[in-house]
């Protein structure tokens, strides 16, 4: 029913969870992207003089420019392009006339303007102007190391850029690196990108003309232009040490699967799973505080070792209309091909046709059958089978790849895993056996990755040429533990969390902050006949676990209906709401997702009222039946919108707002923002949501600012005034979409706010501060091979100089290696010191309501996570406003 229920004995309903992740008992916090993207590489093996070696002649003159012999001058004539290619569609496409167009062919134009490259994105420098220092104090001092290495060298070397150009134009980049090798003597020490060649040769003359002549007697002229020198500040000096490294590491034979480095030789099978992984790293390199540093994490791709084809004879043995159900398991899914060890992503399937249909190679048609078997040597066993439709990407369009690649299923292995799968808690379990590292293994495999590259004669040469020399110790750093915090309970009365920011111990004996003066009076529960024994005792184990946290609950309406369908459980939630009640629960059978949905879309769609969905699993559990009456009491007061306990809070006037979006499960171009904000955290923890459909494909959130001024006229509504401060964890933002947020969004927040409070007639607008929170980084911290307290802050070293920035330990961890989380504070006038900011930030993950401990991200982030992900993956459309003031999706 969902990822929630599927990892432990403690899981009372849809609704009970925890948030910290890799403990033992709390459920791993899944990352934005499960699986690396992969880049899908397309060889042409018909490609006339793909394997003829170039006899080259040397002419060097200097031309005088000219914008008519530019590439990518607006003459280019519209070429139809004909894709005859036997793993690509039969397509003719017209060339547009226009720069980017001209540079298609091959990546060889000129005007690369327009092209969004992924370095140049992530070099942003956000830091505010008025921030002098980001570095803090408060706290005990503890001494920590990382999972990078130094680069004790520092190149001095000036990186001359220049721009390569082929005639004839050559479309496969392989091609144009082997033909520009032979003239290594000439270049020296190069990097080659398709288009851009980066040396540390200054040639002669600004423009250089190289003449090359194949056996095939096919005559090849390469311009080589000089462009300028690179800095090391500018976003060009990543990509180029980025190469050198990826060039280093080919020396260490493994796999390129997406942008990262496997060993298919080391792989680890799962065979009751049919599945293997592939260990593997992680690897990027750039400018830090005063250090070019090396990051390096272990990683593991996931290799199903069932063919597509495999997936297609299940759809057609178990579905009415296989089609679809084998598009909904295919459509998205990565592939990887063995006979030639690329990886594609599939984006549609043809049914009509099959392997038996005809290509043109060479002037002939040839079958895919014949093709497969005459250049693998494989024998394609059912010819009837659909074929797989993989569009490449613009990058790959550029760099020559085809439109579009035919794939056959049974030559695709599945990758990744699917929501089935993530609920497989004994798949789970046994993957976690090798991917869960505690921290003492994860140095020494670290450090077996240092001694390999520093040891590999290939890798070293690379290194060597480009003047760069690696550490072969871990960096090491300054860390800071935060104070302990203070919980707030019943009556003021305040406890501290412990050393693993646990109070669950004090929930239990201390009562909840605040709730219901009548308590929860009227309500209804729903259960089958069958299943009316266990109902019954878990509805009198609530009530008592309730009564103990100053709660009080009365006995409930019963409904018994006879079936577990989804609609007798609609039909009864019906009559129940007739009388109004404050809540309804409902206990079914196991873990359905759809009957969940529809209980979902009743309670928040047409009839606003919260409900509690609980497993028959959960309600007979009778060791730990409390612990779940606890958890489900706690969430009932949340859902009254009552508070089970506060946090010490110096600031009035404060609002903190989170908001991320989730994707349709139903339509991937749909997703839905969620905003969640706290109200004056000074007087109570009350929190305000809403949530808004936007588009997949758009970073930023065009519906966010509607949201936020809902948000403001709560907070007035409630506190006759607008608040003081705003504080806004910004989380869903990746590494290539923040430049894109820090130019367009947060610019235009800014601006609104004005507005606003000028409308308000207030004096002037809030202090605003405006936090990219980043889950997904490769970036780990260790305290003598063992995981770091909670509290813990790196705010130096490996923290970037163009932002103001720093990783935060939160959560406890019992098993596995903890992930810090990013904060990247892009814009700030709320006039806090960086102190206050780390401690409010860590102030912030006490307050989530499902788990009686800290999380990874502020309580306001993962609330907003919670609301987007039911509503994207159950009700679609937005809930009812009246359920805005209630934390009704817990």
């Amino acid at each position: 029913m969902s990822d929630d229920q599927s990892r432990g004995r403690r899981r009372p309903s849809r609704e009970y969870h925890s948030s910290e992740p890799g403990g033992s008992r709390r459920p791993r916090e899944r990352s934005t992207s499960e699986e690396p993207k992969p880049k899908v590489i397309k060889t042409d093996p018909d490609s006339p003089g793909r394997y003829s070696r170039a006899s080259s002649s040397v002419s060097v003159k200097r031309e005088p420019e000219s914008p008519d012999r530019s590439p990518s001058s607006s003459n280019v004539p519209n070429i139809p392009i004909k894709k005859e290619d036997p793993d690509g569609v039969e397509i003719k496409k017209e060339r547009p006339s226009t720069s980017r167009g001209a540079a298609s062919g091959g990546g060889d134009g000129g005007n690369r303007r327009d092209r969004v490259n992924r370095y140049e994105v992530s070099l942003v420098y956000t830091k505010p102007s008025d921030v002098i220092s980001k570095t803090g104090s408060l706290g005990k001092e503890i001494n920590l190391q990382t999972n990078y290495f130094r680069l004790l060298t520092t190149p001095q070397w000036k990186i001359h850029q220049y721009h390569v150009h082929f005639r004839p134009e050559i479309e496969l980049r392989r091609l144009k690196s082997g033909i520009l090798s032979e003239h290594r003597e000439l270049l020296g020490g190069y990097l080659y990108d398709g288009s851009k060649l980066f040396t540390t040769t200054k040639l002669k003359e600004e423009k250089t003309i190289l003449h090359t002549k194949s056996k095939q007697g096919e005559n090849y002229m390469i311009t080589i232009k000089y462009v300028g020198v690179i800095s090391m500040t500018e976003w060009q000096s990543l990509q180029i040490l980025n190469l050198i490294l990826r060039r280093s590491m080919e020396g260490l034979k493994l796999q390129l699967v997406g942008r990262n480095f496997y060993d298919p030789v080391a792989k680890i099978d799962l065979r009751e799973h049919r599945m293997q992984l592939w260990p593997g790293y992680q690897t990027s390199i750039r400018q830090h505080e005063r250090d070019i540093l090396l990051c390096a994490e272990i990683a593991h791709k996931v290799m199903r070792t069932e063919t597509v084809y495999d997936i297609f004879r299940r759809c057609q043995e178990n579905a009415r209309d296989f089609r679809e159900d084998f598009k909904r398991h295919i459509i998205g899914l990565t592939v990887l091909t063995d006979y030639n060890n690329k990886t594609y992503r599939i984006n549609d399937i043809d049914f009509h046709k099959t392997p038996k249909e005809t290509f043109s190679m060479k002037g002939e048609k040839v079958t895919f059958m014949d093709y497969y078997y005459q250049k693998y040597n494989i024998r394609i066993r059912d010819p009837q089978q659909p074929l797989l439709l993989s569009k490449a990407k613009e990058r790959s369009l550029r760099g020559g790849e085809k439109e579009v690649v035919i794939l056959i299923p049974e030559l695709c292995r599945a990758t990744g895993l699917n929501d089935s799968m993530r609920n497989n808690f004994q798949l789970m379990r046994a993957m976690a056996d090798h991917t869960r590292m505690n921290p003492d293994r994860r140095i020494e495999r670290l450090r077996t990755f240092n001694d390999r590259l520093q040891q590999t004669e290939d890798s070293m040469r690379i290194l060597t040429d480009w003047n760069m020399r690696l550490d072969n110790r871990l960096v090491e750093v300054k860390g800071r533990i935060l104070d302990q915090q203070r919980i707030v309970f019943k009556d003021h009365r305040k406890e501290t969390g412990g050393e693993q920011a646990d109070w669950t111990r004090h929930c239990r004996s201390m009562g909840m902050f605040t709730t219901s003066s009548r308590g929860l009076e009227r309500w209804a529960v729903i259960a089958t006949n069958r299943n009316s024994r266990d109902l019954r005792n878990f509805v009198e184990s609530l009530i008592r676990a309730a009564s103990g946290m100053n709660m009080r609950i009365d006995r409930p309406r019963e409904v018994m209906i006879y079936d577990d369908r989804n609609h007798s459980f609609i039909q009864a939630m019906e009559d129940c709401c007739r009388q109004d009640p404050q809540l309804i629960m409902c206990l079914v059978p196991n873990n359905n997702a759809e009957r969940y949905a529809s209980i979902k879309k009743k309670g928040c769609l047409e009839r606003a009222v919260p409900t509690q969905v609980i497993t028959q699993k959960s309600a007979s559990n009778q060791r730990g039946l409390m612990s779940i009456c606890t958890k489900v009491a706690i969430q009932i007061n949340c859902k009254l919108g009552y508070t089970p306990w506060m946090i010490d809070v110096p600031l009035s006037g404060l609002m903190t707002i989170g908001y991320d979006v989730a994707k349709s499960a139903r339509d991937k171009s749909k997703a839905y923002g969620a905003l969640v904000a706290t109200m004056d955290l000074k007087v109570n923890a009350t929190f305000y949501s809403t949530v808004a459909e936007c588009s997949s494909h758009d970073v930023l959130a065009n519906s966010l600012w509607p949201m936020m001024t809902k948000a403001l006229r709560q907070y007035r509504k409630e506190h006759d005034k607008l608040p003081n401060r705003i504080l806004f964890y910004r989380d869903g933002v990746g590494e290539g979409s923040l430049k894109q947020v820090y130019e367009h969004e947060v610019k235009d927040i800014v601006e609104k706010l004005e507005q606003e409070y000028k409308r308000a007639k207030m004096e002037k607008p809030p202090m605003f501060a405006y936090v990219v929170v980043t889950k997904s980084i490769n970036t780990r911290v260790f305290e003598r091979g063992r995981n770091p307290p909670p509290g813990t802050v790196v705010d130096d070293v490996v923290t970037l100089p163009e932002r103001y920035d720093f990783y935060l330990v939160s959560q406890s961890v019992r098993q596995g290696t903890v992930a810090p989380t990013s904060y990247n504070v892009v814009y700030s006038n709320i006039r806090l010191t960086p102190d206050q900011m780390q401690l409010l930030t860590y102030k912030m993950t006490h307050l989530y309501y499902n788990w009686s401990g800290t999380t990874r991200v502020p309580a306001v982030c993962q609330y907003a996570k919670k609301l987007a992900s039911l509503v994207a993956s159950s009700l679609y459309q937005p809930p009812q406003n009246a359920l805005e003031k209630k934390l009704y999706y817990l």
